[in-house]
């Protein structure tokens, strides 16, 4: 590509991609039947209760992202060195581009342009370290609320009961020895003709130690906290007939069942509704609330980060080092 046509398609791509991602954003918002129902109920809801309540969420879904930024930060700085806010720009670029992307496979990208060029494939293999901790926790967790909630409201032997408990149990320490030895991932691959060629791309695996990968979890568990803090605190302002260990108990399995399920995040509030509404079910009658809390912290984690990310694209170079502010 001629040099001088680099700045005009670089702008061109980045326009596009803000305005798709605001165009999805916009048709989605309008035909929530789901967010006009929340609506409803705060209507009967004092306005500074209301202020309340939604200020501590939102702050905390800026604690949730602060949180992955520095989780970011440090996967990273095997590879390079980035400043924090650098990582809290290409998180909020990252969500901008997993918003119209299977899978938020888009995050990816939103992330790693913030890198020098040559250390882009190198940072996807980074970012999946992070991601890998993170489903590891949901897997977990979701795992032993699973097998609470079929023990409390599944009529089965209890022969079957304790054999699904010992499978649960087998299923969370398997997830913690492979994150804990992620660095066998790397011995696999050399020991495959084909993929050697490739070493320089994902060698990196091999340099997180189980000290560093512990910090990485522990990252990952504060995050986890965040945002079960969030659906909690709107489940038990807006369902008062719930107990608290059975909100904490079906938003484990809601995040644990999402994550096993492929979508857009756009589309994904649709899953989250019916995951939602049926799991609770079991606990309350108010499927309205349900599905209108589900749907307002879609809206808080979802849509609000991916307009904030919108001003973080402009500032990428697709062609060489990221512009700096």
């Amino acid at each position: 590509m001629i040099s001088r046509y680099k700045p005009i398609f670089s702008l061109f791509l980045k326009s596009a991609i803000v305005l798709f991602a605001m165009w999805f954003i916009y048709n989605k918002l309008v035909a929530n039947t789901n967010l006009k129902d929340f609506r409803n109920i705060l209507s009967l809801i004092p306005a500074a209760e209301i202020t309340a309540v939604l200020s501590l969420v939102i702050l905390l879904m800026l604690v949730n992202w602060g949180l992955e930024a520095f989780k970011w930060k440090r996967l990273v700085q095997q590879i390079e060195n980035i400043s924090i806010w650098k990582a809290v720009e290409s998180v909020f670029c990252g969500l901008t581009w997993a918003v119209f992307t299977p899978n938020r496979i888009g995050e990816y990208g939103g992330r790693v342009f913030f890198l020098s060029p040559k250390r882009r494939i190198v940072g996807i293999v980074a970012m999946a370290v992070g991601n890998i901790g993170q489903m590891v926790l949901t897997n977990i967790f979701g795992a032993v609320a699973l097998s609470i909630f079929i023990y409390r409201f599944m009529a089965l032997d209890y022969r079957l009961n304790y054999a699904l408990m010992a499978l649960s149990a087998m299923f969370c320490v398997f997830f913690l020895i492979f994150f804990f030895n992620i660095r066998w991932l790397n011995g696999l691959l050399l020991s495959m003709r084909f993929t050697r060629k490739y070493k320089k791309f994902y060698s990196i695996l091999g340099r997180y130690q189980k000290k560093e990968l512990f910090k990485i979890l522990l990252f990952c568990l504060a995050r986890y906290v965040v945002f079960s803090t969030q659906y909690f605190i709107m489940f038990y302002w807006l369902i008062a007939d719930i107990h608290y260990l059975d909100i904490l108990m079906m938003v484990c399995i809601l995040f644990f069942v999402q994550s096993t399920l492929p979508s857009l995040d756009l589309f994904d509030i649709g899953i989250r509704s019916a995951t939602a509404s049926y799991f609770f079910s079991f606990v309350t009658h108010q499927d309205v609330a349900v599905i209108a809390c589900t749907a307002s912290i879609w809206l808080i984690n979802i849509i609000i980060p991916a307009i904030l990310g919108s001003y973080f694209v402009f500032k990428l170079n697709f062609f060489g080092s990221i512009q700096r502010s």
